[in-house]
């Protein structure tokens, strides 16, 4: 009689569903070779200074490309990133939330969990909105006192020599 080790057994089928993976993994790539050597040996092929250009969303393309963005630019993105991402995890809690709810005292601290993530996010927002990083035109920042008043710099007198 001879006695295999459970931890042969799960070795075993582990294997198996790394093995499924790396199939469908090597499928892709077969695949996406194929496709993409069809669509060459199938496609014209009539390069012209035109088509090798750089597109620039119908513009022509004039001077550097390293060009300096504003910086409003990438403040309106990542404020969407953070926003948008917070709201992902509102899902699973909306999902996991009415299963909880029957729960004694869970579906409560549930809630309340939620309303805190959204209090933070809210004051976030807000903290933004005051900031004033979501006017897409900013004023320029007052500099008064950096600045002589033209007429203090009229009443000044040269001596004579």
């Amino acid at each position: 009689m001879s006695m295999t080790s459970p931890l042969g057994t799960v070795a075993t089928g582990l294997q198996a569903h790394y093995a499924t993976v790396f199939v469908f993994i090597l499928v892709g790539f077969v695949f996406a070779g194929i496709a993409l050597g069809v669509a060459k040996l199938l496609r014209p092929s009539n390069p012209s200074p035109a088509k090798q250009s750089t597109y620039e969303c119908g513009e022509v393309p004039i001077g550097s490309s390293w060009v300096r963005f504003n910086v409003r630019f990438y403040l309106v993105a990542l404020f969407f990133i953070v926003f948008d991402v917070e709201v992902i995890f509102l899902y699973p809690w909306a999902v996991v939330f009415k299963q909880l709810f029957p729960v004694p005292g869970m579906g409560a601290i549930v809630f309340w969990e939620m309303i805190i993530f959204l209090a933070i996010l809210a004051l976030g927002l807000a903290y933004v909105w005051v900031k004033g990083d979501l006017d897409w035109v900013k004023k320029l920042a007052q500099r008064t006192a950096m600045t002589p008043a033209p007429a203090a710099a009229a009443e000044e007198e040269v001596p004579a020599s």
